[in-house]
């Protein structure tokens, strides 16, 4: 099984992912291998609950979630 996040990209008119060499070579597969695939749209937790935590954080919204991409969160 590979995890790996990858930006939807525009390939003439459909659309297309890139999945990284190392992960595809870890997973052993080959080029035209028939693949069962799951795509979730990533969820921001932050904007999800913004203004449930009113009066209670002094930071921005923007300041908490720069400070999360410092720290490399992910679901």
């Amino acid at each position: 099984m590979i995890e790996v996040e990858s930006k939807l990209k525009r390939w003439g008119r459909s659309f297309g992912i890139i999945v990284p060499m190392k992960k595809i070579r870890e997973a052993d597969l080959s080029e035209n291998e028939p693949l069962d695939i799951t795509i979730t749209k990533k969820k921001n937790p932050f904007l999800e609950n913004f203004g449930r935590l009113k009066g209670k954080i002094k930071r921005t919204t923007k300041e908490i979630l720069e400070e999360s991409d410092k720290e490399g969160w992910d679901e």
